[in-house]
């Protein structure tokens, strides 16, 4: 094939690129862009730690208007509380300053989502302006009242059912029984109350004999009542050994972490024994409450306590 000198079309005819070469220009073609794409992701990466906003659970940069932490879900921004502008959990259904609901878009009662301008809720029924309880006459927003443990709500009445078929919430409330009785207790104050109560199990029986002389019976028996009064000592040491037991039956007991604090708040309530003087210690601030209806944030958790006589002043909320 003869090739013209003069025609420049020729000389590119003449060079043959070999698949190589094509592969080194390529990459040759390629690689300031791929030297610039790492500059540009840590130029963006920079300017996000200097403008975004740090998780303090897991350190996690966010953007700085994020209410929420992308890597680990925990809140990281504050919310103000629509009645008294106090700082809030954007997760807190609850404001503890001034014990108002806060969420517009959620059933107080059921947990039901709302749009926010209904006047009853369209699952459970209950008012958005919150329900009287029959029996203390007390304004709640929640399914259980606040201040008489009542259930208010039919299924607040259906979950307490459904929990009395527990066998340990069955163990709690004879052990609750059992303190309560231990509580009404009049213990021996001394050994003349002792040989007091030994004189009078003695004239009890003679009276029975002579009754039953009169009515002709020759032997009388008269049952004996053993007393079921015993020492201070041994009356405290009795009470302690039940209130052992229903802590480990409360621990037992205890409402783990869930993601609505309606539910868990309803649970909470229902599982609390009537008889025995609570508080609820939640995992939130483990703050100690007189319910989980004066705690922001009662899906966290938390657990009932015993109270003793002088400790309400423990309590932190809703008196």
């Amino acid at each position: 094939m003869m090739i013209d000198e003069n025609n420049p079309l020729s000389g590119d005819m003449q060079r043959t690129v070999r698949p190589q070469q094509q592969l080194n220009m390529t990459m040759e073609q390629q690689q300031p862009q791929q030297s610039f794409a790492p500059q540009q992701v840590m130029q963006q990466s920079q300017q996000r730690q200097a403008t975004g906003k740090a998780c303090p659970y897991c350190g996690a940069i966010n953007d700085a208007e994020a209410m929420f932490c992308a890597q680990c879900g925990q809140p990281i921004s504050k919310m103000r509380c629509p009645h008294c502008s106090s700082e809030i959990d954007p997760d807190a259904d609850f404001c503890e300053v001034c014990h108002h609901y806060i969420k517009k878009d959620v059933c107080s009662y059921c947990g039901a989502h709302l749009e926010g301008n209904e006047a009853y809720c369209p699952e459970c029924g209950s008012p958005r302006g919150g329900m009287v309880c029959p029996t203390c006459h007390t304004l709640n927003d929640f399914a259980f009242c606040k201040k008489c443990g009542s259930a208010l709500t039919k299924e607040a009445r259906m979950l307490v059912k459904q929990l009395q078929l527990n066998p340990d919430y069955q163990q709690l409330l004879e052990i609750v029984r059992d303190y309560s009785n231990l509580e009404n207790a009049l213990p021996y104050n001394s050994e003349r109350d002792i040989v007091r109560e030994q004189a009078n199990a003695k004239l009890r029986e003679r009276v029975l004999s002579l009754l039953q002389k009169d009515e002709g019976v020759e032997v009388p028996v008269v049952p004996k009542v053993e007393s079921k009064r015993m020492t201070r000592e041994e009356l405290e040491e009795m009470k302690s050994v039940k209130i052992k037991m229903l802590s480990a039956i409360l621990d037992k007991l205890a409402v783990p972490p869930t993601t609505s604090p309606v539910q868990a708040r309803n649970f909470a309530m229902a599982s609390k024994p009537v008889g025995v003087r609570l508080a609820w210690v939640c995992n939130y601030k483990h703050a100690m409450h007189s319910s989980p209806c004066g705690c922001a944030k009662p899906h966290l958790g938390g657990k009932w306590v015993i109270l003793g006589k002088n400790s309400t002043d423990e309590i932190k909320d809703d008196k």
